[in-house]
């Protein structure tokens, strides 16, 4: 995809996904890649910001086909794996040498990270992790109170009934409440 699909795709332009598009773009380079269509690649991201849906236009890697892992370390940080090679890159958005002149500005932002030397603003670290699991397709058991399907890994048991998460933190807390 070009930017300017994924920019039409994320809804905007901004600095965020500026990173992620740099980020994404430079990872798939490094291991000499090709988008993903189903989970040749994965990719392990530490924040859940702008940037997360350019690597998913780049790579391929969606949570809908268990390729996309969520790490909440808050950190400008993608780990692409490619199952195939068994090689892996570690990205780091650091941005060390943002001119002032563009700090407040954030069109002129996402356009000064699109056109910075990659080894400028990046640090790109090839790294040996174990291969990712496979996605897992899992039985969807229904909840006992509200009804709904719950992936089975997810049920929660209260007083030994099938529970999804928000009916048991419910439950639980109801029960609190009247004690």
């Amino acid at each position: 995809m070009t930017y300017e699909e994924i920019i039409h795709f994320h809804g905007h332009e901004c600095p965020g996904l500026a990173m992620g598009y740099k980020m994404a773009t430079v990872a798939m380079e490094s291991l000499e890649s090709m988008r993903a269509e189903d989970e040749e690649l994965v990719a392990i991201v530490e924040n859940d910001a702008c940037g997360v849906d350019a690597l998913q236009c780049v790579t391929g890697c969606t949570f809908g086909k268990g390729n996309l892992l969520f790490r909440d370390y808050g950190k400008q940080v993608y780990t692409i794996y490619c199952r195939s090679t068994r090689a892996g890159v570690r990205v780091h958005f650091h941005g060390k040498g943002l001119p002032e002149s563009v700090k407040d500005n954030q069109t002129a932002l996402a356009n000064w990270i699109l056109s910075a030397a990659n080894d400028s603003v990046l640090s790109v670290t090839q790294v040996n992790i174990p291969a990712p699991e496979p996605a897992k397709i899992r039985e969807s058991i229904p909840c006992l109170f509200c009804g709904e399907s719950v992936m089975a890994s997810r049920v929660r048991q209260l007083d030994e009934k099938p529970t999804c998460i928000p009916c048991y933190e419910k439950q639980k807390k109801r029960k609190q409440d009247t004690q």
